[in-house]
């Protein structure tokens, strides 16, 4: 069985082990939090552990659901552990189980024991467990595979045609380790099973959420309008318009629960002369192009907002916060920050001719941070002003953390 190693994600769990931190794997169903778990238990046992010291359980295995209720999950591993032995637990899909987050306090007491959990939902790092264990986890955000992660399990050593080739592919199919894996034949298939079971379980059935259409409406405007500034009036005015009856609510109840399933990742617009988040407006952004694919089918054309998805996702891989940037009337497509680092970044599939507007922008930013123009398009240009421009694939590609 091919298998696509994710050592970065390992690595973030072994500088975590041992030590008294909850490590939270979160992500959108299918990205591989599961597999990277099973990393991390076999990382384990090459190092010594025994099996008897781990505890491996997953709450889609229907095996398992007995364990669903709190207490017998509480009674279930109280009798695995040894006394006085250090102990490594390993819990996937942890979000099933009723109160779960009772259980983890409880057991975060016992100093020797190494709690990991997985979850496909955000509201696994809000309210209770929030207030139960602030300050005593970590959340190792896992997303579909990055580019580079897909070109190196594919080929040690591309050539340049094969990058375009593998990048044509990302565009259409995006990065689900499922579907990399899959034949040709069958990608769009399990694309086609992730898809509906993150909008009709995932989101619909486990927020009692009652017009399954509705949703899927929802999730089809807001996979065609990426990159566009959206709020819940324009989709309302838009559904009724196409005579589809649906309250202002209704629309920011599916925005709440398209994010809280990592479906959607949502961009807020920050002012730059002002130094604040503006709350009016933002952009939603896929987590994945091949689901983007599924949602629109033919009617993807548009490979600048497809360009700019792929950029925003890769910058929350690489650990940046991401908001959109307005200086005066001007838009800045992404400023991307973490820690003391920063970077202004512009996204445009082909330098426009006769024009010099995507570094314009960038050039009127008062501060020294980082600038750089990101293509679709191989430019003739490599440096415009003393602003980088820089191909999609080679930005892709760069030996950063994946």
């Amino acid at each position: 069985m091919e298998i696509i190693k994710r050592p970065h994600y390992l690595n973030k769990l072994i500088e975590f082990k041992d030590t008294e931190f909850i490590k939270v794997l979160t992500g959108v169903r299918r990205s591989g939090k599961s597999f990277i778990l099973k990393m991390y238990q076999n990382y384990l046992l090459e190092e010594g552990i025994t099996k008897d010291q781990i505890i491996y359980l997953s709450f889609e295995d229907f095996n398992n659901i007995d364990l669903y209720e709190p207490k017998k999950l509480y009674s279930y591993l109280k009798e695995k552990i040894i006394p006085n032995q250090r102990m490594y637990i390993l819990l996937d899909e942890i979000q099933f189980v009723q109160d779960w987050q009772k259980v983890i306090n409880s057991l975060r007491l016992n100093a020797l024991l190494e709690l990991v959990i997985t979850g496909s939902n955000s509201n696994l790092l809000s309210g209770e467990l929030a207030t139960l264990l602030s300050g005593r986890y970590v959340e190792i955000p896992v997303y579909p595979l990055s580019f580079k992660e897909m070109v190196s399990f594919r080929s040690s050593d591309p050539s340049e045609a094969e990058i375009d080739r593998l990048y044509d592919e990302y565009i259409k199919y995006g990065g689900f380790p499922a579907v990399v894996l899959a034949k040709e034949e069958l990608k769009q298939t399990i694309l086609s099973g992730i898809y509906n079971t993150v909008i009709l379980n995932d989101i619909g059935y486990r927020n009692g959420l009652r017009d399954p259409g509705l949703l899927m409406l929802v999730a089809k405007y807001l996979a065609d309008t990426v990159g566009q500034l959206i709020n819940p009036n324009k989709i309302v005015n838009t559904l009724k318009s196409a005579q589809f009856s649906i309250s202002y609510n209704a629309v920011q109840n599916y925005l709440s629960s398209f994010e809280q399933a990592y479906l959607f990742y949502k961009a807020n617009r920050y002012d730059i002369a002002g130094r604040k988040i503006l709350s009016s407006q933002g952009k939603y952004y896929i987590v994945d192009t091949g689901l983007r694919t599924q949602a629109l089918g033919d009617k993807i054309n548009d490979r600048g907002s497809i360009l700019e998805n792929i950029v925003y996702l890769e910058l929350l891989r690489r650990g940046y916060q991401v908001q959109i940037g307005k200086l005066d009337d001007k838009e800045i497509d992404f400023i991307a920050t973490k820690v003391n680092e920063r970077q202004y970044i512009q996204v445009t599939y082909q330098l426009p001719e006769n024009s010099t507007r995507e570094t314009d922008n960038l050039l009127e930013i008062p501060n020294n941070y980082q600038k750089i123009v990101i293509t679709g398009h191989y430019e003739e240009q490599t440096m415009i002003s003393g602003i980088p421009i820089i191909n999609i694939r080679d930005w892709l590609l760069a030996d950063r953390n994946h």
